[in-house]
């Protein structure tokens, strides 16, 4: 039985192929594709379970191609960039990508990294046995769904957007720095800086804000974030 089904999309053929090799060993279904139009494509008639895209591609670049899929779906996405910059780093966070693996890379980095954002994207059995849910006055918070109410309305959330309101919100009143979240809810083989969980919480404010004065997603200067439940 295959582990899940991966679309990778880079006009490097050689990158491709480096990368099937190595999925394909992790028993994943394989499908490819080397230009952002066919990416694009590739998603609709493969529905894989999560994409490897690169970001420079001819015909639509990366981030056109994530902001077309997040229009309709939430699968998970990492981004090859051979670009280190914060800057893109960010921009692609704010775009809806999961994570990022900057070129030059080791493909059992990308192995590890496919592994660890399916772990955390909600599908494993494990996880949907249990019941992952905490409500506050006008949020509902339910991991094991993978859904976010606001006043009783869903609200499409990423995957690590729900992991992180749902690590603060299980823990109310608790500081958490920025190392603490990236290790606990990124989890120990995320490779990337603080600034992603700036961006992260940026995007949860916006879905949350003027919700309910019983309590907020709080910045504690100079340390970290809480969600802050007031008496």
């Amino acid at each position: 039985m295959a582990s899940g089904k991966i679309l990778i999309v880079d006009d490097d053929t050689n990158i491709c192929e480096l990368l099937r090799l190595y999925m394909e060993k992790e028993d994943f279904e394989v499908a490819l594709a080397t230009d952002g139009e066919a990416a694009l494509k590739a998603f609709e008639a493969f529905e894989p379970d999560l994409m490897l895209l690169d970001i420079m591609l001819p015909r639509l670049d990366g981030w056109q191609v994530v902001r077309e899929i997040r229009k309709r779906s939430q699968c998970p996405v990492i981004m090859l960039t051979a670009k280190g910059e914060v800057f893109d780093r960010v921009l692609g966070l704010d775009l809806g990508a999961d994570d990022y693996v900057v070129k030059p890379f080791e493909a059992k980095e990308v192995v590890a990294r496919v592994h660890a954002v399916l772990r955390r994207s909600g599908i494993q059995s494990v996880q949907k046995a249990e019941n992952k849910e905490v409500s506050y006055d006008g949020l509902t918070i339910n991991l094991t769904n993978y859904e976010l109410k606001v006043n009783g309305n869903r609200v499409d959330t990423p995957p690590k957007e729900m992991e992180l309101i749902y690590h603060l919100a299980s823990n109310p009143n608790r500081v958490f720095t920025r190392d603490q979240l990236l290790d606990e809810v990124w989890g120990f083989d995320y490779y990337g800086d603080s600034r992603t969980v700036d961006v992260h919480i940026k995007r949860l404010r916006e879905k949350l804000e003027g919700v309910s004065d019983k309590w907020t997603l709080k910045t504690v200067w100079g340390v970290g974030y809480k969600f802050e439940v007031k008496d």
